[in-house]
């Protein structure tokens, strides 16, 4: 586009400068043989006049022909000649017609309305440009002058050739700059492209590297596109991870649904063959499949909640008094486990705008996960306390800790997986739990704009810190 746009502007250019320039030559051209045509009539001479004044050395010099007889003045370089009403040359200044002005005669054809004609115009003589005026002198003869304009036109070649020579190197220039420009411009265009196939190939890690230019629209649109592969490695990075976490998901209700079940399938196996015979150990396998019916069912009870989580329900938020939630839930630990120690520092009313059920659950959660994974002997602090943040205004913290064996940093990490068991620890009294009571603390937490956090180590027990927004 570039290139062509120049062109046009050359050629344009080009043929502006010629039009001035032949207009300006032949003008002055014009300019004397008017000049010479006008003297020539002012005089008033007759041809005889004329003829008669030949001997006059200047007249004689003003209109001899030159030394090679092409009746050109030596000069002017204009050629005169006389021509009679029916265009025949004569002699004028006592001299007789040349060849050429006998060409310029014919050239010309009717001199009548030449001499009529106030401007010069263009004729050709043996294949040579001339402009011609005509001049009436007083007895009716009419004198051709014309002067030879090959030089304008051998001018107006040589500026051609220059201009055309010129104009071609800088189209030459011009179109390497802007290839050069253009390769230069486009090459992050190329790494784009570069980047997109490696993508496509499955390298989500790949990004558009840095432009030299932050400025450009392409630098623009590698930062929207970096932006954009970064969200869609996330995404990707999500789904999977999601897809991890479901099949580890279905594969452990599995195995947990699996075990209740075997063993109320075994209990019955052992009924229909008639094992159980004596009354005790009828009511001894009615008792645990009884059990085991229970555990299968808070299983699909709290899978039914983190389903019902997942999906983001409405929650019926209202303002809750958590310090009431956390006396209740003590008072609960204290009733199940009267020997454990338990320290409980929630005076006063701290109100909080949430699902009272969820917060019920969360607190009974927190401290069933104690009840089931620590010694009875083990200390338990429950702790709720205000606090204000310079980015999130009010803020209520719960801390649930104990002092039981703890957990390792790689537990730790995964301590709200789905049906997650850390090894070790244990309750003397409390059931194992499913391994869903911390994933449902943290949902429930999340869906309330809370957050959940833990510290723990070995040894040093376990801090649960949830907190809420008063």
């Amino acid at each position: 586009m570039n290139v062509a746009l120049l062109t046009l502007g050359i050629v344009a250019a080009t043929a502006v400068s010629l039009i001035g320039m032949r207009h300006y030559l032949l003008e002055r051209v014009d300019t004397e043989l008017l000049a010479s045509r006008s003297a020539l009539e002012r005089t008033g001479f007759t041809r005889k006049e004329v003829d008669a004044l030949s001997a006059v050395g200047s007249l004689r010099e003003q209109f001899t022909p030159g030394p090679s007889g092409s009746g050109a003045l030596p000069r002017s370089g204009t050629l005169v000649t006389a021509v009679d009403r029916r265009g025949r040359p004569l002699s004028f200044a006592a001299i007789a017609p040349t060849e050429r002005q006998i060409a310029l005669a014919e050239a010309v054809g009717d001199e009548t309305a030449l001499a009529a004609f106030a401007e010069a115009r263009d004729i050709s003589i043996d294949g040579t440009p001339h402009r011609v005026v005509a001049a009436r002198l007083a007895d009716d003869t009419v004198v051709l002058l014309a002067a030879e304009t090959e030089a304008v036109h051998l001018g107006m070649r040589k500026a051609l050739k220059l201009d055309l020579a010129v104009g071609t190197l800088l189209l030459t220039l011009l179109a390497l700059l802007t290839m050069l420009g253009t390769k230069h411009r486009l090459r992050p265009l190329e790494d784009i492209v570069e980047t997109a196939s490696a993508i496509a190939e499955g390298d989500l890690t790949r990004r558009v590297p840095a432009g030299r230019d932050p400025v450009t629209e392409i630098e623009q649109l590698r930062i929207a596109l970096n932006s954009m592969l970064h969200q869609v490695e996330s995404a990707f990075e999500t789904r999977e991870k999601s897809e991890r976490q479901l099949r580890r998901f279905v594969a452990d209700a599995s195995h947990e649904l699996r075990t209740p079940l075997s063993a109320i399938r075994g209990y019955l196996q052992l009924y229909d063959k008639g094992m159980l015979r004596a009354p005790d150990d009828r009511s001894r396998a009615l008792a645990r499949m009884n059990a085991e019916a229970d555990r299968m069912g808070r299983l699909v009870d709290e899978l039914l909640t983190l389903a019902r989580l997942d999906q983001q329900p409405e929650l019926r938020m209202s303002p809750v008094d958590l310090s009431r939630l956390v006396r209740d839930g003590a008072d609960d630990l204290r009733a199940q486990q009267p020997r454990r120690p338990l320290t409980v520092r929630a005076g006063g009313a701290v109100i909080v705008h949430g699902d009272e059920s969820g917060l019920r659950q969360v607190v009974g959660n927190l401290l069933s996960n104690i009840r089931a994974h620590t010694p009875v002997e083990a200390a338990v602090r429950v702790e709720l306390t205000r606090t204000e943040t310079a980015d999130r205004g009010p803020w209520v913290r719960l801390e649930v800790a104990d002092d039981g064996p703890g957990m390792s940093a790689k537990d730790a990490e995964r301590i709200f997986d789905r049906f997650f068991r850390a090894a070790g620890g244990g309750s003397a009294d409390g059931p194992v739990g499913s391994g869903l009571g911390m994933a449902i603390v943290q949902a429930v937490v999340a869906a309330q704009g809370g957050t959940v956090t833990v510290r723990t180590s070995p040894g040093e027990g376990l801090a649960v810190t949830v907190g809420l927004p008063a």
